[in-house]
């Protein structure tokens, strides 16, 4: 009896001892979870700092962007037309020419002298063919002599202008005005024909040559504005104007070509360069703006906070944040138009925004704005 009494004294104690056990352990979550949710509260809770803007409408020009190169309307790998030793260089590399000028001379030999000698024969057949006129209206000599002396006398001219023509050959000379690149050749050196003497390139005006696809085709038309920047010039524009559009679609890359007439007035520019172009299609746009700052980009929809006032429990006024989703448009330099979403007179948040969740109390300091230009410079440029 005093065995049982004993095993049940033991049971009622380890039973006590495993509810204070479990009491603790439940008491010690609950207890740990309600503070982390009253710290979490008041986290949530607490004023933010941002900077905001005031959406507003300004003047948007659609564009479709490119990138493209920029070519000579006339330029050209200067050489011979004929094999020779080049005998004189009549020009220095860089500099600047009119058409028709004297570039190079390869070494004659004996072609003058030839020139001489077929000359001299042709003078001789015209003599005989006017004696022959002369001596046949006396009925001295027949038609056929005429006639082939006649014939003598054409064959030396053509011979003459044969051996002009390659003396001519001998000297290459500028097709059009242009600046000169660097010299290929020396004095003295033999050229096999097509060997490359110099670059001759017409620097104003210039194309530009750019790819657009096939959709955009409807919107293309000759005389369209073209904005063409370069790498080498940052922060400068270069206007130009759509010259021709091409007549087929590239069945490999469905694009197709356009060129643009580019007016380069100061020479910075240079044949061969990369460029980025914006062509101006269709009409300008109001469209509301922001800096590209204030989108936050996400997986299910792009979005923005604005700031709304609102009152709380106690009646008092404050701001907090309220996100919205929007639909974006293209983009300019720092700023990004919104078609959806963002209202006129809208106080939309440009910075800040990791810290907002919907009804974060918010105060607005615009000490410091993000970039807002549509066409940025870069720093110290």
């Amino acid at each position: 009896m005093s065995t049982a009494r004993t095993t049940t004294i033991r049971m009622i104690v380890m039973l006590l001892v495993v509810a204070i056990i479990f009491g603790l352990v439940f008491g010690y979550g609950a207890i740990r979870s309600h503070f982390i949710a009253k710290f979490l509260a008041g986290f949530g809770n607490q004023t933010q700092t941002v900077a905001t803007i005031t959406a507003e409408t300004t003047a948007w020009q659609p564009t479709l962007n490119s990138v493209g190169s920029v070519t000579a309307v006339n330029g050209a790998e200067l050489s011979a037309e004929v094999a020779g030793i080049v005998d004189k260089i009549d020009f220095k590399s860089g500099t600047d020419v009119k058409a028709g000028t004297l570039l190079l001379t390869l070494r004659p030999n004996n072609d003058p002298a030839v020139l001489a000698q077929l000359k001299a024969t042709a003078a001789l057949d015209e003599t005989n063919y006017a004696r022959d006129q002369k001596q046949f209206h006396a009925d001295a000599i027949a038609q056929s002599q005429v006639d082939t002396d006649r014939a003598n006398l054409a064959q030396a001219q053509a011979a003459v202008a044969a051996q002009q023509a390659l003396m001519d050959e001998k000297q290459v000379k500028a097709p059009f005005s242009g600046r000169l690149g660097i010299r290929q050749v020396n004095v003295g050196q033999y050229l096999a024909v097509g060997t490359q003497i110099v670059s001759l390139q017409q620097l104003n005006p210039l194309y530009v040559d750019f790819y657009l696809p096939q959709q955009a085709l409807a919107q293309l038309a000759v005389g369209q504005n073209v904005t063409v920047n370069v790498d080498a010039f940052p922060g400068k524009t270069f206007p130009a104007k759509v010259a021709s559009i091409g007549a087929e679609v590239d069945s490999a890359t469905r694009s197709i070509q356009v060129r643009a007439t580019l007016d380069n007035p100061d020479l910075l520019l240079r044949p061969g360069m990369f460029a980025t172009l914006d062509l101006d299609v269709g009409t300008p746009q109001q469209l509301v703006t922001l800096p590209a700052t204030a989108i936050s980009y996400n997986p299910y929809g792009d979005t923005v906070f604005l700031v709304e006032k609102t009152k709380d429990k106690d009646g008092k006024t404050g701001l907090t944040a309220h996100q919205v989703f929007v639909t974006t448009g293209q983009t300019r330099g720092d700023q990004v138009s919104v078609l959806t979403g963002v209202a006129v007179g809208d106080t939309v948040v440009t910075a800040g925004q990791l810290k907002l969740r919907n009804g974060t109390p918010v105060a607005i300091n615009n000490t410091i704005q993000p970039p807002n230009s549509p066409n940025p410079n870069p720093p110290n440029e």
